[in-house]
């Protein structure tokens, strides 16, 4: 059927396809937009994707319908035990008997190919954005470079006693500790041979047939080398100043040396600024940062993926009185110590966060009239979108290899990572593209992920190139799958339980014995503070020491600092050490963070409630309201927090236990949340666009939502916040509309 000859439209203005019946933003984008950039024909495309649709919709739907059954089986299990002593082999046997527990394979070692040397070979930050916002997405991908000087007089890393106040202008008492701050760092990373870079007078260079050289100036004029002369890899020249190019760890370091700068003038060896190779990989995420409830908001998801693939996306905006105008910065061209030319790519390698196996999208209705499974649009879109990766004039292609990168979050268990695995295959027959060109991202946030963590990995054995913890998310799920063995421990105390650092080692050694290293990443979680930077960098450099080759940070300053972490850590060697160590004990990992919450006093318990509430209203008044899916949001001591999803996911679940067991009441909730909701009003009384909810609780839509997540959250499937968030919000865009 030629897709420019369709049905008439029916009454609500959809187009008919085939069986399709597809919103009309939708259709308008792909066939004007996304398809003629990829030379692809109308008519395959919705061909191919109502049978992909036809054929993955009931697989989808039966593994759904198992994770209902098996939580349903764990709920009565706790139920028939409840007051009794905690019999862990028995828990265990039975998790087996279900199916819960898979049987352990024999031992093996992924098999992915192609994979760029980002992910494969460097360890570094790595940035999660939310890709319907134009702006912050380019900012993120544009991370690839951070000064170092700027990181450190604009954050606390740097403290204010002593003059160091960083309020007004330039203030050169501040100046002069960032120098000193950063040559400790360069002394470090790319230390010269018997002297610190605080005696350097001049950098400069010793030109040779055999190559160039880097020599450090001393006062009296002795010329010193580094000592280990193979860590300077290129240089650029332009008048009087000189860029000079480092490699340790396999992250590049840039010293620029301006005597005409405003900060180089007057440093020494007229060092203006240093600059760090920073996110080495951007996450550009389609699920828990994003408010796309629509077909509408999915486009303007999707058009955002597609600009960064293409390199042309712009974001223009106001500040401090000036229209400003970002887009992607070009490569970086060096001239090579063997008198070649050396390019680095201007950005991350960027990786796209699809949404999980349970959601709809409306943006397609199926023959029978049912929204279509969103992430398996999601697959066949933003592949599309990759497949226009290609170099432009001063852009290297996102992969040098050829390869797609897509994450895929919430699976439960190894048959829905073969889920996975069998829709990746569907799409790229579809597209014609090689087997295994998409790879996947495996997030280890759900349980029962975690405790078949090896089968998972599996399952995907040939495209997967990440997994990662998620604390927040997995907590969420713990609490879900153990909501009736009895009341959970208070959220700080949680995080003390054997089973958090259990499960935090158990996805290192699982990823190494799996042989991850060289292939994939092994990551972790998200740095949540983004204004307390001295503290990130006070913990922060565990995450490598622990095995991971990335970490997240919430936003380009942090990554810029927590890169010098990766120049302290030799990621490789450490892996190389862990790989003997002995396996995690998956026993503290299937014990639940259970406890006698009896001691708690009355005010305890209020303060726990007062704190998860306010933390739900902060999130959950900005998503519902002005479709904000990642915002920072104060905390209840006014600190601002990144939230996003994952974080309501925890804290309506900890309420909805505390309900269930009777530590807390419907009463005490709702006053709370009453009395919170007009704390958050208070901290947004600097937004114009905010709308308050203590006015009027009866109206606001946010409000309500707030509290169906507590107060509905025991029926939730695992506990997720998505169904009732993406409900609401259309309610809400409904009444904006009216």
């Amino acid at each position: 059927m030629d897709s420019a000859t369709v049905d008439p439209m029916t009454t609500d203005d959809r187009r008919r396809v085939g069986a399709l019946s597809i919103a009309p933003a939708f259709c308008d984008f792909v066939e004007r937009e996304l398809l003629p950039a990829i030379d692809f024909e109308p008519d395959a495309f919705w061909g191919g994707l109502e049978s992909l649709v036809t054929e993955l919709t009931p697989l989808n739907r039966s593994l759904l319908a198992v994770r209902d059954e098996l939580q349903q089986k764990i709920d009565e299990w706790h139920i028939e035990r409840q007051g009794g002593e905690w019999q862990h082999d028995e828990y265990v046997a039975f998790l087996k008997k279900i199916g819960y527990l898979a049987d352990a394979g024999e031992p093996f070692e992924i098999e992915t190919s192609n994979v760029d040397a980002e992910i494969a070979e460097i360890a570094g930050p790595q940035l999660v954005v939310p890709v319907s916002n134009a702006r912050f997405a380019i900012n993120a991908a544009n991370a690839r470079w951070g000064s170092l000087y700027d990181a450190l007089y604009g954050t606390d890393v740097i403290g204010e006693e002593n003059g160091q106040h960083r309020d007004g202008g330039y203030n050169p008492t501040r100046g002069a500790a960032v120098i000193r701050y950063a040559t400790h760092f360069l002394d470090q990373a790319i230390p010269l041979d018997g002297v610190s870079h605080a005696d350097v007078n001049d950098y400069g260079l010793d030109r040779s047939d055999d190559g160039t050289d880097f020599l450090a100036a001393l006062a009296g004029g002795e010329t010193i080398h580094l000592k280990n002369p193979r860590q300077f890899v290129g240089f650029s020249e332009a008048g009087d100043s000189c860029t000079y190019l480092f490699r340790n760890n396999g992250l590049h370091i840039e010293i620029q040396v301006d005597p005409d700068h405003p900060v180089g003038k007057d440093a020494t060896a007229h060092v203006a600024d240093i600059i760090l190779e920073s996110a080495i990989t951007t996450i550009q995420d389609c699920e828990d940062s994003v408010a796309a409830v629509d077909a509408e908001d999915k486009v303007g998801v999707y058009r955002n993926w597609l600009g960064l693939m293409r390199s042309d996306l712009e974001a223009t905006f106001e500040k401090s009185g000036k229209t400003m105008t970002r887009k992607p910065n070009p490569d970086r061209v060096y001239a090579a110590t063997d008198g070649g030319t050396l390019e680095l790519s201007g950005r991350s390698l960027m990786l796209v966060r699809n949404v999980g196996h349970l959601m709809t999208t409306d943006a397609v209705l199926d023959g029978d009239g049912d929204e279509i499974f969103e992430g398996m649009l999601d697959a066949i879109v933003t592949t599309a979108c990759a497949m226009t990766d290609r170099r432009r004039e001063g852009y290297h292609p996102n992969s040098s290899t050829g390869s797609i990168y897509i994450v895929k979050p919430k699976m439960h268990g190894p048959e829905e990572a073969a889920l996975t695995d069998r829709l990746f295959s569907r799409v790229e027959a579809m597209f014609g593209l090689e087997q295994n060109t998409i790879k996947v991202g495996v997030m280890d946030e759900e349980r029962r992920t975690t405790v078949n963590l090896p089968e998972c990995i599996r399952a995907v054995k040939k495209r997967v190139v990440f997994i990662n913890t998620g604390f927040l998310d997995r907590t969420g799920d713990e609490i879900h799958t153990s909501m009736r063995a009895g009341p959970v421990l208070p959220k700080e105390a949680i995080k003390l339980e054997p089973w958090i650092n259990a499960y935090e080692d158990w996805n290192v050694d699982i990823g190494i014995r799996c042989g991850l290293p060289g292939k994939a990443q092994i990551g972790k979680g998200m740095w949540p503070k983004p204004d307390e930077m001295r503290q990130m960098m006070d913990t922060k450099q565990a995450h490598p020491e622990a095995g991971a080759n990335c970490a997240w940070v919430p936003s380009p300053t942090a990554a810029t600092l927590h890169a010098m972490h990766y120049h302290a850590v030799n990621v490789s060697e450490k892996q190389q050490e862990l790989a003997s160590r002995k396996l995690a004990n998956l026993d503290d990992i299937l014990t639940p963070p259970l406890g006698d919450l009896s001691r708690l006093s009355a005010n305890e318990i209020q303060a726990e409630l007062d704190n998860n509430a306010q933390g739900i209203l902060g999130y959950v008044v900005r998503w519902i309201d002005q479709g904000v899916g990642c915002s920072k949001v104060p905390d209840i001591s006014d600190v601002g927090l990144m939230e996003d999803r994952a974080t309501l996911r925890i804290s309506s679940q900890h309420i909805a236990n505390w309900l269930l067991h009777g530590i807390t009441n419907e009463e005490q909730v709702l006053e709370t949340f009453k009395r919170m909701a007009k704390v958050v009003d208070r901290q947004n009384e600097g937004d114009a666009s905010y709308e308050r909810m203590s006015d009027d609780f009866d109206s606001s839509i946010a409000f309500k939502a707030a509290c169906a997540l507590v107060f509905e959250g025991c029926n939730q499937p695992s506990g997720y916040t998505e169904p009732l968030l993406h409900s609401y919000r259309r309610q809400k865009k409904a009444q904006l509309v009216t």
